[in-house]
């Protein structure tokens, strides 16, 4: 067994090896939060801990799969026996089925033409993959003095925002993806509702149209800018809300 690290601020953030996730992850090390980078592959999380320890900050890879349980598992133990908490989770680790957010034609983005497979294989990551991580860490989460669970959605994933013929999402079909991510923040909802009572903030964020691998590098925000409003949400006060879906500049319809 490791000897266990003196008490710190720590944060498991998934998918942390590249685009949003390691942006996260490098603005909490600047604030002082040990960063604990959660990744598939082993070799990328190791190259992106080393980056953020190399301008000083304090950070960990993890092999993370949210769809194997068995490295779920792993981590939770690692957690536990390195820091015995856990103050901060990001589920941000998620797929779009296709690979990308683009082209228009994309097979995840057609609903009569999808094959029920990819839908499985996207909701398998982006809903059960967070459920699966927050019941994993979440006896951690609970020893924490003030816990906070931010789960990362999309302005696609408004159920209001998709509905208007008219609106800024028309003609931008998704049948895997943007269900999954208002499935999310259904999710997020029961989260929020259970853990009120106990101090634990748990919220949705939509980071916006950031330039990342999932929409083919087309984004016009950088991963830092995305990365802004769930760092804040990952540090919010005790008076902050639970149970929002919030963006940059504010509230979001559900």
């Amino acid at each position: 067994m490791n000897e266990r690290t003196p008490p710190t601020t720590t944060a498991l953030i998934t998918g942390a090896n590249k685009g949003i996730g390691r942006a996260v992850a490098e603005l909490l090390a600047e604030q002082g939060v040990t960063v604990l980078i959660g990744s598939r592959d082993q070799r990328r999380g190791d190259e992106a801990a080393a980056g953020i320890r190399a301008v000083g900050g304090a950070a960990h890879a993890l092999r993370l799969d949210v769809t194997d349980p068995a490295t779920v598992s792993a981590a939770a133990a690692w957690i536990e026996d390195r820091f015995g908490r856990l103050d901060i989770l990001v589920n941000n680790a998620g797929i779009t089925g296709s690979g990308t957010a683009a082209p228009a034609d994309a097979l995840d983005r057609i609903p009569s033409a999808v094959d029920p497979a990819l839908v499985r294989e996207v909701f398998e990551t982006n809903v059960l993959g967070v459920i699966a991580v927050t019941n994993a860490v979440l006896p951690l989460l609970r020893r924490a003095p003030a816990a906070r669970i931010v789960n990362l959605s999309s302005h696609a994933a408004s159920l209001t925002l998709t509905a208007d013929p008219d609106g800024p999402l028309a003609g931008l079909p998704s049948i895997a993806y943007s269900p999954s991510k208002s499935a999310l923040n259904a999710v997020t909802l029961q989260y929020a509702g259970e853990l009120r009572n106990e101090g634990i903030l748990v919220n949705v964020a939509a980071p916006g149209y950031v330039n990342t691998e999932i929409n083919g590098n087309t984004g016009f925000l950088t991963p830092a800018q995305g990365a802004a409003v769930v760092v804040r949400l990952a540090t919010l006060d005790a008076d902050g809300p639970t149970g929002s879906f919030t963006a940059e500049d504010g509230f979001l319809p559900w």
